[in-house]
């Protein structure tokens, strides 16, 4: 079939016309269901994400009410310790000072006594100091009279001067050549020795005077006018006089072997006697065997004793008294510093930044001002006194002053000095 030109754009312009009014119905029913029908999420997101969300807000808000509430607190603890910070007393842990007492028994001696005898046999001229006397060095105690020394010494005179003489004569013959020399050398010999035996009697008759050696004290008198005396000392000689020089006083004791490391020169001592009571006697050890004996096992010392009262006598029985440092001695706190605890025993220290530490220890004896720390607290540890359960663990505390230190030992120290 042949169109024309003239349908053809019949065709096409109905063609148009419909697609036109289509569009314009499909415009209208939109714009008719736009507002009755609204566009909603699928449902899968809505699920998952929405408790998510609301537990991260919900940590959110607990964390920051938490920290809310610790730095109120916290806050609250630095303002509380800042006006009400806890005040204790202190004492230093140290080892029991008290020390150990050693009595020993001991006898007193003079410093210096001696029994004075003549060197010269006779009898006594005169003496002139008695018992009790208080003599000084040279002073003179008694005259001797020896005539027989006396005899002999004016013979020995004699014979000395004749044998000068001689050995003069044969010095003038051996210069004129008259004798020998051997013969001048024996005079001259003769001569010397009768010079000597002279100077011998001079000084045995310089003996007739009997000299105090020392200074001291006449404790005997043992002679009389008259008396027939014989040179020599002990059983063979005559005794005179007992010289003692007691200003000073020796005290002999033998300390037991495990005292003797203990003491030394120079360590004080007390001398007791029954006659004094209630009293004691000042002495220091002055000199120390230093060894021993391998019979007793105790060491020989020696005390001395100023005596310028003179109360006390050479001979005299006492007791030495000693007070020596233990060096093993324990570790003792004041009973007041003590608390027992669920834990067991326990102190309550104070550390370098004055804060709390509750201490487990071990006790041993009640010396009841004082216990005794077998373990758990080291020498010089500071312990709080009278300690409470307010004392938490870790607090900082202030450190008054000090209690003073109980007189059986530990000592107490000022605030700042740790």
């Amino acid at each position: 079939m042949i169109h024309t030109e003239t349908d053809k754009h019949k065709g096409n312009g109905a063609h148009d016309e419909t697609s036109a009014q289509d569009r314009q119905s499909s415009r209208a029913v939109d714009r008719h269901a736009t507002p009755h029908t609204p566009l909603r999420p699928p449902m899968r997101s809505v699920a998952v994400w929405g408790p998510i969300a609301a537990v991260t807000v919900l940590a959110i808000l607990v964390i920051i009410g938490v920290w809310h509430r610790i730095s109120q607190r916290h806050d609250q603890e630095n303002f509380a310790q800042r006006t009400t910070q806890l005040e204790v007393n202190v004492a230093t842990a140290q080892r029991d000072s008290k020390p150990k007492e050693l009595i020993l028994p001991g006898t007193f001696q003079a410093f210096n006594q001696t029994t004075i005898f003549p060197r010269s046999n006779g009898y006594v001229a005169s003496w002139k100091v008695d018992i009790g006397d208080y003599v000084q060095a040279g002073q003179l105690l008694a005259e001797i009279a020896t005539p027989e020394v006396d005899q002999q010494l004016a013979q020995a005179r004699a014979q000395e001067e004749i044998a000068k003489l001689t050995a003069d004569r044969w010095r003038d013959l051996l210069d004129k050549k008259v004798v020998s020399k051997q013969e001048y050398d024996q005079n001259e010999k003769a001569y010397e020795g009768a010079k000597a035996n002279l100077q011998q009697l001079e000084k045995i008759q310089g003996f007739q005077q009997i000299l105090a050696p020392f200074a001291g004290k006449i404790a005997a008198r043992n002679i009389d006018v008259g008396t027939l005396v014989t040179a020599g000392t002990g059983n063979s000689g005559t005794p005179l006089f007992s010289l003692v020089q007691s200003d000073v006083l020796r005290v002999y004791v033998f300390a037991p072997q495990e005292n003797a490391p203990s003491i030394h020169e120079g360590l004080a001592a007390k001398i007791v006697l029954q006659e004094y009571p209630g009293q004691e006697f000042d002495g220091k050890v002055t000199r120390t065997a230093g060894a021993l004996d391998p019979q007793s096992r105790t060491m020989q010392v020696e005390v001395q004793v100023p005596n310028q009262q003179g109360k006390l006598y050479a001979g005299m029985y006492g007791q030495v008294k000693f007070l020596l440092p233990d060096d093993n001695a324990p570790i003792v706190v004041p009973a007041d510093a003590f608390a027992f605890r669920a834990q067991g025993p326990q102190v309550v220290t104070v550390t370098n930044d004055d804060r709390i530490h509750w201490q487990k220890i071990s006790v041993g004896r009640d010396f009841g001002t004082q216990l005794e720390v077998l373990d758990g607290l080291k020498e010089n540890t500071e312990v709080v006194m009278n300690p409470t359960d307010d004392l938490r663990e870790g607090i900082k505390v202030q450190v008054k002053g000090a209690e003073k230190p109980k007189p059986e030992g530990s000592v107490a120290r000022s605030g700042s000095n740790r």
